[in-house]
């Protein structure tokens, strides 16, 4: 008897049909409106906000290049000379983990604000939104409203197009060149950079660099844009891995919305069957990426709140209720309890307060100096003229501070050890000291071929209290 193989039981996964709702932007016109898009204007509380926080940071990035501390630029990576200058600390190549932890730590930062607030970042604070809102500021005033640049560009070239044009992409190479220069300021000394490269006397590698920013600035601002967020960024591709139910996102509240539909504004849209949501499309027509945040969270959305400001102003208008699309949670929107405090933002918090912990006391335990051992290579060890043993070396010493120190140099790990070569030295701030000295020892004192020893350098001051010890060897004849 032929037995038939039962057969496996093939379980489905449920999938939910979304009606997309997609804006008509086509013209009557040679030119593709989606080759470019053109962000509208909006006023509201959210953009008001987003303003004074890139006015803010924009002053500090053009200010703190040019501020002295010491007598000297405070904010300097000087990388020919490997030394970095924040304010009163100077850091060296040896001191490189502190950045190391500066950037884990903004790293956890970035993971904590974004599990809360999501992609805020993005739309308030990263350069390259900031960079492009202001190049679209520079298009309003010079082309016009987003529908006056969108008709200018299907136009023709004539005089009006060309000196509209040529004036736009002058004030953007002029603004990139300004960018470009406060840049490299935080890498070479400001003051000089900035008169050598207006009186063409910089150098050759100073100028290529600052015109590589002043063409990445331009490119990625002017003519890329949300490209850069949407394809380069990788911020945009594992952001989503952060977000949970209870992240506050820019979201369209759909129950409220739907159905949409235009209506005048003294008809009950209720007694007709619409939703709150008129479908005006000022939402698409003012996001800087070109997205329609009713068809749900995208990774897209860099959260700018500008949709927000536009929805509310047209609410406003209608005499409905704001907050039609705002900040909020998807717990919220499906109407269940949203949970602020939670375990993932809780784990990052401590992440947070443990390394900002280890990387205060890094600093506060930072030696403000650093030496160097380098023995004699032609031969380990000799016999003076008085039948001792004679160890040469060659000490580096560098001063990590700001100010010119005085130190005392001493040696531990043999008794009776003679010293010859100076042990008091002057060092100037962020130099490098080279101290030839030798090491004699009575050879009865040395109880085998190799002693170990230390080189011990203090700090002479009376109100600091900095010592060092670099371990060393000191070799017996044979």
């Amino acid at each position: 008897m032929k037995h038939e193989k039962p057969t496996a039981k093939i379980e489905t996964i449920p999938v939910k049909n979304v009606k997309i709702h997609q804006p008509n932007q086509s013209v009557q016109s040679g030119h593709n409106p989606r080759d470019q898009i053109y962000v509208r204007k909006v006023e509201g509380v959210f953009q008001r906000l987003r303003q004074k926080m890139n006015f803010f940071f924009l002053f500090l990035f053009a200010l703190l290049p040019w501020l002295q501390f010491n007598g000297q630029q405070a904010i300097l990576f000087d990388i020919t000379e490997q030394r970095f200058n924040i304010w009163g600390l100077t850091l060296w190549p040896q001191d490189l983990t502190l950045l190391a932890w500066l950037f884990i730590l903004g790293a956890f930062l970035l993971f904590f604000v974004t599990t809360f607030l999501g992609r805020v970042w993005c739309g308030y604070l990263c350069p390259q939104t900031v960079w492009t809102f202001i190049f679209i500021w520079f298009e309003e005033k010079i082309e016009g409203t987003a529908n006056q640049r969108k008709k200018l560009d299907g136009q023709k070239l004539d005089f009006n197009k060309f000196w509209r044009k040529a004036l736009k992409h002058s004030c953007w190479l002029f603004f990139s060149t300004l960018t470009a220069l406060t840049f490299v300021g935080y890498f070479m000394p400001m003051q000089e950079i900035f008169v050598d490269f207006f009186t063409f006397n910089a150098s050759m590698a100073a100028t290529l660099t600052i015109f590589f920013f002043a063409f990445c600035t331009y490119g990625n601002a002017g003519w890329m844009r949300e490209i850069m967020c949407l394809h380069m960024c990788p911020y945009s591709r594992f952001q989503s891995a952060m977000f949970d139910k209870d992240t506050i996102t820019v979201s369209y509240d759909a129950k409220r919305g739907e159905s949409r539909g235009a209506r005048g504004r003294k008809q009950d849209h209720k007694a007709l069957g619409l939703g709150d949501c008129i479908d005006c499309n000022l939402c698409v027509q003012v996001c800087p990426t070109g997205i329609d945040i009713r068809n749900g969270l995208q990774y897209e959305c860099i959260n700018c709140g500008a949709c927000v400001d536009a929805c509310d102003g047209v609410m406003d208008r209608m005499g409905y209720d704001k907050g039609l699309i705002r900040y909020t949670t998807e717990h919220e929107l499906e109407g269940k309890k949203v949970h602020f405090v939670r375990s993932k933002l809780i784990g990052y918090a401590v992440v947070l307060c443990i390394m900002s912990t280890l990387l205060v006391l890094e600093v506060v335990n930072r030696v403000p100096v650093a030496m160097d051992i380098i023995r004699d290579r032609n031969a380990l060890a000799r016999e003076n003229i008085n039948g001792e043993v004679e160890n040469v070396y060659t000490l580096k010493i560098l001063n990590k501070s700001q100010h010119n120190n005085r130190y005392r140099l001493s040696v531990k790990g043999i008794e009776n050890a003679k010293w010859i070569g100076p042990q008091e030295i002057d060092v100037k701030a962020a130099q490098v000291f080279t101290l030839p000295i030798s090491l004699a020892v009575d050879p009865y004192e040395l109880k085998g071929y190799m002693t170990d020893i230390h080189f011990v350098i203090e700090l002479i001051n009376d109100d600091a209290d900095v010592q060092l010890e670099t371990e060393s060897r000191f070799f017996k004849t044979r």
